[in-house]
């Protein structure tokens, strides 16, 4: 409560004016095209996008913010300091006056922006977005008759504001460091529970152990296959860390179903893709579904193998399984139903395919409650930023907007 008495007593009987853009900045284009990338590059390259590539080369030395001319229109923003390399589709805002703080410009950008440019473009079917329509963009300048307080508070406002991203950031770097060693924690424990000496376990090939089935599609012209009765599995349904799934995109009529008996996969099966740079992603498919033809299907027929152990081990196999595709010779990398049935696993008593996956599946569950619980405390942490960013900068607005 104080926070918030602080920062309405900050603004408190703070007299505004509303200026356009252009009337206080420089606002131009880069040169640069996707081909001047370079990997190794020391200068930041700028782009319509929220990753950052590198240049051997710069175009500008300034303090700057970086947006796109078009895709991802108000939901990118770069603020940068220094020398930087700009693609000839991204707009670069330097302020041209001593009476606009470039953070806090940036700060207010990113709360108003997009709303604006949307109205400017309305009933365009790709918005794209001109130099005059940044230009008329109407920026808030507090005391506007007293330079030096008018900075003091933009200041401010940066300042807090630059609190909140500040946190967000470093939660964020917390929380993925941790992920990132829960990772090398399982993977540790995985390799030291499943490294066997010979003549220890007995090894039986995946064709052995179970039927293997490579999935199918229907015909997409066969409208009467698709419905809302039995799951259809597709690699992208299929996430790095998924133990099991439940909810694929997109699901099958019963007739659809009924048309391909021969890839109808039972719950419990395991699910393993086998093509493309994806391959060897592996998940237990919790309810009866039909996978399409990138993956393949393992439906256990023997009982001295237990699926929650054959899942660990052929998620261990990955880069095998990778190695294994990549030596078809063929564009993509594929590795296909006769060669993935001839795949040998190890397999130890009952009682130590269950020690093994109980432990295993502890390290799983730690990993994934990680992974599940980062996007959410970062999507809170994003608002808190955003409640306390349309306090600060929600401006009261003339009777009517800046012209452009």
């Amino acid at each position: 409560m104080s926070d918030l008495n602080y920062m309405k007593k900050l603004l408190d009987g703070v007299a505004v004016e509303w200026v356009p853009l252009g009337s206080v900045s420089d606002i131009g284009t880069g040169s640069s095209n996707r081909q001047d990338e370079g990997e190794s590059g020391i200068y930041p390259f700028y782009v319509r996008s929220k990753n950052v590539l590198r240049s051997d080369t710069f175009e500008f030395d300034e303090v700057a913010i970086i947006i796109p001319g078009e895709g991802g229109i108000g939901d990118i923003f770069h603020y940068v300091e220094g020398k930087y390399a700009l693609h000839q589709r991204a707009y670069r805002i330097r302020i041209a006056s001593d009476v606009v703080n470039t953070k806090f410009l940036y700060h207010f950008m990113r709360s108003s922006f997009k709303q604006f440019i949307l109205m400017k473009s309305v009933g365009a079917t790709a918005i794209s977005i001109r130099k005059p329509m940044i230009e008329g963009f109407p920026v808030p300048i507090p005391c506007p008759n007293n330079p030096k307080k008018s900075l003091e508070i933009q200041a401010e406002i940066v300042r807090i504001l630059d609190t909140f991203t500040k946190l967000e950031a470093e939660l964020e770097a917390e929380l993925e460091a941790e992920l990132e060693a829960r990772r090398r924690q399982y993977q540790y424990y995985r390799d030291q529970l499943l490294s066997f000496e010979e003549g220890e376990v007995e090894w039986k090939t995946l064709g052995n152990i179970g039927r293997i089935v490579t999935g199918r599609t229907p015909k997409s012209s066969d409208k009467s296959a698709w419905g809302d009765e039995v799951d259809f599995v597709t690699p992208s349904d299929i996430k790095n860390g998924m133990r099991s799934i439940t909810c694929p995109s997109r699901r099958l009529s019963a007739e659809g179903a009924a048309s391909m008996p021969k890839v109808q996969i039972p719950s419990g099966s395991l699910l393993v893709t086998c093509i493309g740079a994806d391959m060897g992603k592996t998940v237990i498919n919790a309810n009866d579904c039909i996978p399409n033809q990138q993956i393949n299907a393992i439906i256990l027929t023997d009982d001295s193998v237990q699926v929650g152990y054959l899942f660990h081990v052929l998620t261990a196999m990955r880069d095998t399984l990778r190695r294994q595709g990549e030596l078809g010779g063929g564009t993509m990398p594929l590795i296909n139903k006769s060669d993935f049935s001839k795949i040998v696993v190890p397999v130890p008593s009952h009682e130590e395919q269950d020690r093994i996956a109980t432990i295993l599946d502890k390290f799983d569950a730690l990993t994934n409650s990680i992974t599940e619980g980062l996007p959410r405390e970062i999507e809170l942490r994003q608002k808190q930023y955003e409640y306390y960013r349309d306090l600060l900068l929600s401006f009261p607005k003339p009777d009517s907007e800046v012209a452009a």
